[in-house]
């Protein structure tokens, strides 16, 4: 459905060019400026949040409000732009907390987080990818986290990127074609653990939507194999599918004897 997203009203944005002058402002005057630049930011910001306002009533019909890929795009485009001193890890902390703030204007939105007590480095990476206002619950594990997504307790799930000698992995519960089954939507952080505790290990998010291709762009493919067969020739058959694997990670742990599990990284967007 198209709709019309041209914002309400909203004081416009000046820019403000003083003239050359051999004198250097004064301590006053470079505080007014400030003061008007701040302005101008908080109008556009007001302005930003009526656009997507609109943007809420043009998605209804499908309701998926949670767009990883589209945030991703938007980040992206302001890094490539972006010049001078501020530091960009700072930029996108408050990018971050426009998008999560606006988002939960559209729809219900909570955060499930795999956090147990010895590894609370995930709650400061969900919270600063995720926004300080948005609902988080820390979880003791991230099976906790899977089903919080699939019985709507939680919007996103938080849980740790998958290390080669885990034992149990949580991955392979995400192979099955239930619908409520979330999906691996986004990597965290976005950019950089700023001062997160614990160690460093990135995060996934999940979620019940569909990915969206963003022009740079890494799939995870869970794999269940009939038979054993070795990491190489599984890699020379995604290859001969055009597909680059950039890593795995496997599972032989099954109960019921049947074939390996495999979590493959490629190196492109792969459409499900």
């Amino acid at each position: 459905m198209n709709a019309s997203l041209a914002a309400s009203p909203a004081t416009p944005f000046y820019h403000h060019f003083k003239a050359m002058s051999s004198t250097p402002p004064s301590l006053d005057e470079l505080r007014r400026e400030i003061d008007e630049i701040d302005d101008a930011i908080h109008d556009l910001i007001m302005r930003r949040t009526q656009v997507v306002e609109q943007v809420g009533i043009a998605k209804r019909p499908d309701n998926q409000f949670v767009r990883p890929g589209r945030e991703a795009v938007i980040l992206r485009r302001l890094a490539a732009r972006h010049t001078g001193p501020f530091p960009m890890p700072v930029l996108v902390r408050i990018w971050r907390e426009m998008i999560a703030a606006l988002t939960r204007l559209q729809g219900p939105f909570a955060i499930a987080v795999y956090a147990p007590e010895e590894r609370r480095g995930f709650w400061d990476v969900a919270r600063d990818h995720y926004g300080s206002s948005i609902p988080m619950t820390a979880v003791n594990t991230p099976a906790a986290a899977i089903r919080a997504v699939a019985d709507g307790t939680a919007t996103v799930g938080v849980v740790p990127m998958p290390e080669e000698d885990d034992h149990d992995p949580w991955w392979r519960y995400l192979m099955n074609t239930d619908v409520k089954t979330p999906r691996i939507v986004a990597r965290l952080p976005f950019c950089g653990r700023g001062n997160a505790r614990g160690d460093d290990r990135d995060a996934l998010a999940i979620a019940l939507i569909q990915h969206e291709r963003t022009g740079d762009d890494r799939t995870l493919l869970g794999i269940e194999l009939a038979e054993d067969m070795s990491r190489g020739r599984l890699k020379d058959a995604l290859e001969a599918a055009g597909l680059t694997a950039v890593s795995f990670r496997s599972w032989t742990g099954r109960e019921n004897g049947g074939g390996p599990l495999h979590l493959v990284e490629v190196a492109d967007y792969v459409p499900s």
